[in-house]
């Protein structure tokens, strides 16, 4: 049976972009702590969450999460 764990790419997302947890926190509607349990895979978002997260990004939800590790960028050929 495989484990519930939700991986993502919101630390990139948030890098490339220039923006703090607090900032996203305060987009989404939700505490700031709650982006960290996010990021390190503590806490799997309800859909609605993962859809505006998506969506603050203008992202394809699959873009931000994962039921499969994501490769990292530069390992690939």
């Amino acid at each position: 049976m495989s484990s519930e764990i939700v991986h993502n790419r919101i630390p990139m997302l948030r890098a490339e972009r220039g923006i703090s947890r607090k900032d996203l926190a305060t987009a989404l509607g939700v505490h700031y702590q709650t982006v960290g349990y996010l990021e390190r895979g503590e806490y799997s978002p309800s859909l609605f969450l993962a859809l505006r997260i998506a969506e603050y990004f203008e992202v394809p939800v699959e873009v931000v999460f994962s039921l499969t590790p994501f490769a990292r960028l530069g390992s690939g050929s």
